[in-house]
């Protein structure tokens, strides 16, 4: 006989499953719009007219596989989503300085490529604890282009300063973000170029590998 307990679980599961599943049919439609129009990132443009704010970012540093705090101003949009973008944009842009400590081409190789190493970026509320309390806190879905991925350089080193940098980064700037999901061109994947999980929810209140479940 199913106990109580297991049947909450399994409608928490269940309720999870179909809220990836609208995220997952969602990406792919805006995906798919994206091929008729020109390859430019909208947040980015948007933030263009915004008031310069003072922002975190952490830095990758491969000498010592640390995170290193980085000062920056930039304008952000009002858009909590857009803003997530704009922030992990830059943040992706500043691997491919001259000067990068955690030096990663990203989609086309260069700074002319701005705005194509993430396609999206949503945030959406968690479900329900699992004894129906409200559950405080956002989750983030990073949805990295394909170029990325491919572009990133393999090794569990690289690729995990990558996400953590980038689950820092988003939880430093918005602290309602306390989980990160992460999908390649709106697809679940294995890993993001051999070595770091991409199929775990990570715990965005910590930068260790070990944040996630």
């Amino acid at each position: 006989m199913i106990s109580r307990a297991e049947r909450i679980l399994f409608m928490g599961m269940l309720i999870a499953a179909v809220i990836m599943a609208a995220i997952l049919i969602r990406l792919r439609e805006r995906a798919q719009d994206r091929l008729h129009a020109l390859q430019t990132s909208t947040p980015l443009a948007e933030a263009v007219e915004a008031l310069p704010t003072a922002v975190t970012l952490l830095i990758p540093n491969d000498a010592d596989n640390s995170l290193q705090e980085s000062q920056r101003s930039l304008p952000l949009p009002h858009d909590e989503s857009a803003r997530a973008h704009v922030l992990l944009e830059t943040l992706l842009e500043s691997f491919k300085e001259p000067s990068s400590t955690h030096p990663i081409a990203g989609a086309g190789g260069s700074s002319s490529a701005r705005g194509l190493d993430i396609d999206e970026v949503f945030l959406m509320p968690l479900p329900q604890a699992r004894d129906g309390a409200p559950n405080p806190g956002k989750m983030a879905v990073v949805n990295f282009s394909t170029a990325f991925a491919q572009s990133h350089p393999s090794g569990i080193e690289p690729e995990t300063l990558t996400l953590l940098s980038i689950i820092g980064t988003l939880h430093a700037n918005l602290p309602a973000i306390t989980q990160v999901r992460f999908l390649v061109d709106g697809h679940p994947r294995d890993t993001l170029a051999g070595h770091a999980d991409l199929t775990r929810v990570y715990l965005a209140s910590s930068t260790d590998s070990e944040g996630g479940r």
